[in-house]
This record gives structure tokens, sequence and C-alpha cells, in this order.
């Protein structure tokens, strides 16, 4: 349940970013379907969706991205809070072919990540299609096998058809935020949300706030509520890692000419020197290094824009896993404790969402809407389907999909002889109604 107040917040953003979005297109046929034929359809007008678009037409192979949203970027755009800069230095986070301008500070902002993917689209040409709700994708076994993608543009209500040859699902793996199923959160009195619904403290001051999360965004989320006044806790459930932006550079600098093991023992012991022994507050480190972990299970170490000082302050409390919820707005943990909350906010991660139009998945993906081979093997299926941005590294793992993806649809192109110039392309996307 929100608040008017964020929900006042929220019609702000998105009229800020009306300049972006397309809110009223027109069917070219009334009372009938559209088939559109492209060589490859790309659904998901994100980061990952919009690198491999730019890679394809780097090679001028004719493609189109289906986006569901009113505007590409909608997660950076509508569903993220106000202070996120990049955990990365932006030389770990340049899409393929545009790195970032040298006049960006090391550590992006939200409002100039935005600036930078529109740039990228402008300069890319890259062809979206928004309001385009992907109902099903399927494998066409009577048109050579071709993929039969259908739509429905939620502004006109009119079908569509896309058939290509190649399918590149580009929806991410942060699609549709995850709240877990606690006793009684049905029934809790107060105000409860996913952090994609957050934006930030400014109507929660003097309110009793627990975050559940002890990612970066849960960690974020608690500082950004403590500068704005509110009464902070956290659950934190397990042993996390936590760094410093600045020593998460440095280890991924190292990394390119060291082995793991000693940037980890490096990264552990820049962690000790800064911030000593949390276990009394709660906050424990792991055994295995940051970037084991990261490698191992996709488990990433929590970045500290400060969250973890307030801790040691005592202005942000720290509980554990939350084990049932009461009357009155009542919480209690595991470990007996209980506390009395306003507002519950879940920084809980995300769910695919592949598995509810993605028709013939197994070859890809698994039961979790997940690629089933690991890093580096994750990106290509059977049949001429694709993933991007499912390899839990962010965006150089965007990056690394995207020019992969676009390189093995050239190579197979060119072994099928088929065309990809530049003429083929402008005739394709005239045919798109571009």
């Amino acid at each position: 349940m929100n608040s008017q107040a964020y929900k006042s917040s929220t019609q702000q953003r998105e009229e800020n970013h009306q300049s972006h979005c397309i809110t009223n297109l027109k069917p070219k046929h009334q009372n009938q379907t559209m088939e559109i034929e492209v060589p490859v359809v790309i659904v998901g007008a994100g980061p990952a969706g919009l690198a491999t678009a730019a890679c394809l037409n780097k090679y001028s192979i004719p493609n189109v991205v289906l986006e569901r949203h009113d505007c590409h970027a909608s997660l950076w755009r509508k569903r993220t809070y106000d202070r996120l800069k990049l955990h990365l230095g932006k030389d770990f986070c340049n899409l393929p072919h545009m790195p970032f301008p040298l006049d960006f500070p090391t550590f992006v902002p939200r409002v100039d990540f935005l600036r930078y993917l529109d740039n990228y689209v402008t300069r890319f040409k890259i062809s979206i299609r928004y309001t385009r709700n992907v109902e099903s994708a399927s494998v066409d076994e009577e048109n050579n096998g071709k993929w039969r993608v259908v739509v429905k543009d939620t502004t006109t209500n009119a079908d569509e058809v896309y058939v290509a040859d190649y399918l590149v699902v580009a929806t991410g793996e942060n699609d549709e935020g995850y709240v877990p199923q606690i006793e009684g959160l049905e029934g809790f009195e107060g105000e409860h949300m996913h952090c994609s619904q957050y934006l930030n403290g400014r109507h929660l001051y003097g309110k009793n706030v627990l975050v559940v999360g002890s990612g970066n965004s849960g960690m974020e989320i608690a500082y950004d509520l403590s500068t704005w006044g509110a009464n902070t806790s956290i659950v934190i459930r397990g042993p996390v890692h936590y760094f410093t932006k600045e020593m998460v550079f440095v280890g991924m600098s190292l990394l390119k000419y060291f082995k793991m093991e000693k940037v980890d023992k490096l990264m552990l012991l820049m962690s000790k020197l800064k911030y000593g022994d949390m276990s009394e507050y709660g906050l424990v480190r792991p055994k295995d290094g940051p970037f084991f972990l990261k490698i191992k299970g996709g488990t990433t170490p929590t970045i500290d824009v400060g969250c973890v000082s307030r801790i040691k302050k005592g202005e942000v409390k720290v509980f554990p896993a939350i084990s049932s919820i009461k009357k009155d707005k009542m919480v209690e943990f595991e470990d007996g404790q209980n506390g009395q909350f306003d507002v519950i906010i879940f920084a809980t991660g995300y769910n695919s969402t592949v598995l509810k139009w993605l028709k013939d998945y197994r070859g890809l993906f698994n039961e979790n809407g997940m690629p089933k081979p690991s890093f580096p093997n994750h990106w290509k299926g059977n049949n001429g389907i694709y993933c991007a941005g499912f390899s839990r590294r962010g965006l150089d793992g965007i990056a690394f999909d995207a020019q992969r993806i676009a390189d093995d649809i050239k190579k197979t192109l060119n072994a099928r002889n088929l065309p990809g110039d530049e003429e083929d392309n402008f005739a394709s996307l005239k045919l798109l109604g571009k």
C-alpha cells in the first residue's frame, strides 16, 4: 500500500520524463492483426535490450525492440530511488561502442545515466515500439521454425504479431519485485511496499520504518531514510560483505592483473581496516571472499554509502529475520525481539517474468526464468533464442551478452547468405512504420 504522497512523487517523475515516452501510437489497420516480419525481435528496452540493438545496428542487421512501458529504461526512469548512483565506476558500466562522457563523475548518478541511455538510443538509431506487451512467443514449426511473437499494444488495444528468425529475451533479472511470504503481512495495519516503489524518505520523517534486505538497495534506502529523519531499522538475515564504492573500484581494477584469491584477501583486509569488527552490531562477514561469492552464486557484496556508520552510531537498528507480523503494526523477529513499525519496505530482490510469455523456453531457461547454462555460456539457446542481462554481472555483463549475441547472429546470417546491409535495414524499418 502506498500513500498519496508516493503516488504524487511518481506522477511528477513521469511528467519529468514525458519527452522520452510515446503515449499516442495508432494502429495501421483497424479490426485486424498486423503481422510484421523482421530478422530479430528484442523483448525489453532496458540497458540489455538497447545494447543488443546497438550491436546489431552496427552490423546493419534489422531488428525491433518491444517495450511494454511507455519509455525505455523504465526501471531506471520510474522504479528507482532518487539518490541512486551506479555502484561501480563508469569504466565498468559502459554499454558497447559508447563510453561515458569524460565529464561524468566516476559513479554516475541516476539522472546522468538516463541521459546517457537517451543519447545511446539516438546515436544508434534504435527502433523501439513502446507500450507493446508481449503475450506469447513460440516457435512456429509450420513457418520454418521462425519465432512468432504475439503482442498487445496497450495504448490502442490493437493486436500485433512479429515473425522473426531470432528472439532476444532482454527483460533482465530485475523485472518484477519480489516480496516474501510472511505470516500476518496481508493484515499489516501500516504501509508496505517493494523498494521499486520507494523514491525518497521525504514524507517519512519521524515514522518507524523497517527495511527488509541488506543488499545495495536495502542498505542505501536505510541510509536515505535515516537522512530524512525516519526512525530506521533494517533486517539483516545472514553474513554480508560491505565495502565502499572506492574499495570495489580498486578491487575490480586489480582483477585485471591478479588472481581472484589475492584480490579477495586484499578486499577483506581493506574492509577490516575501514570498519573493524561489526559483529556486535549485527553485521557479520562471510568466510569466503566477495568476488568468489559473486562468481560462485551471484551474491553481490553490499556497497556502503554510509549506512554502516549509521548502524555503528545507533541511528539504524539491525534486526534478524522476521518471524511474523501481529496486530497494532507489531513485527516479531526470530530472536524474540519485536518492534512497532509504520512502514515496511521490502528490498528483497526481483523475479524474472520470462515464463509468463515465453512458451518454448526449456532449452535456455529453467523454471525460475533464469538461464540454465552458467556464465559465460548462458546467453544462447536453440532455435535462434538468446538472452541478454541475465548474467548477474551488471552492466558489464550486459555488454558481454549484447556483443556476443550480435556476433553470433551475424555469423549465422553470413552462413545462410542472408542480406544484412544498410539498404535491407532501411527497408525493414520502413516496414515497421519507422
